[in-house]
């Protein structure tokens, strides 16, 4: 929080409506200045990304990209109340210690009530990790038909079909697809995790393949093999990467 300690809020929902009830629930309360108002998720990662709030009312369900995706995109502990129709994903939310949840629709005094809880949670700065926050919370699903990546207060979406491969690099993963690169802070098993395991294989420590990018599999030294992509790039192919490649081919 600021030193005067006023409240800076970001309200992130879809629909008017649900933004200006949130908006009239905090009239009452002084010390609370509303930075931003957000009609998506992509409107969110720049609000926050530019402004730096200290509390996010974040909607779960919305078209494009979520609530959970924001955070993940966000990649920080961010003081988080959720508001949600559907409760299973507030129980979610409240179990991985989000602030606080509202269901909607929610009265005024249980506004009030997430408000004060948020309040001392952010000047005792007892946040949950987000990555811990957003693997709990997020609702179980398959593998992932799309890559989500900040770059500043920016989003790019990449389809998985349009990946070529992803390469570790430091402390970041590198997305390649379309001829560019594209760097996420993730770790390359992290992503091995997200992606189809029928589409996707690990050949290497340091690389995960599209299957469908392969043009041939060469023997390059003993026990060690490269795999040339159909647009001539080489990848080092080890040998326990060859034997799990062998199984998809």
């Amino acid at each position: 929080m600021t030193d005067d300690q006023t409240l800076r809020v970001v309200i992130v929902d879809d629909e008017p409506l649900a933004r200006a009830v949130i908006r009239e629930f905090l009239t009452p309360h002084p010390g609370v200045e509303v930075v931003a108002d957000c009609a998506n998720g992509f409107e969110a990662v720049k609000a926050v990304t530019d402004l730096a709030p200290d509390l996010m009312f974040l909607d779960v369900q919305m078209p494009k990209l979520d609530g959970f995706e924001v955070l993940e995109l966000l990649g920080r502990a961010m003081p988080v109340i959720f508001t949600t129709a559907y409760d299973q994903y507030a129980l979610r939310a409240f179990e991985v210690h989000a602030v606080d949840y509202l269901l909607k629709p929610f009265n005024e005094e249980r506004f009030a009530e997430a408000l004060t809880r948020a309040r001392a949670r952010i000047q005792a700065q007892e946040l949950p990790p987000i990555d811990e926050l957003v693997a709990a919370a997020r609702p179980r699903q398959g593998p992932v038909e799309r890559v989500l990546i900040r770059d500043g207060s920016q989003v790019h979406v990449l389809p998985v079909d349009r990946i070529d491969y992803v390469e570790a690099q430091d402390d970041y993963i590198s997305f390649r697809a379309d001829g560019k690169d594209y760097l996420k802070d993730q770790t390359l098993a992290a992503a091995e995790m997200q992606m189809d395991p029928a589409r996707f294989v690990r050949i290497h420590r340091s690389y995960l393949l599209n299957i469908e990018r392969i043009a041939r599999v060469e023997l390059y030294a003993k026990d060690s093999r490269v795999a040339i992509l159909r647009d001539g790039r080489r990848l080092p192919v080890s040998r326990a990467g060859y034997t799990r490649l062998a199984k998809l081919l």
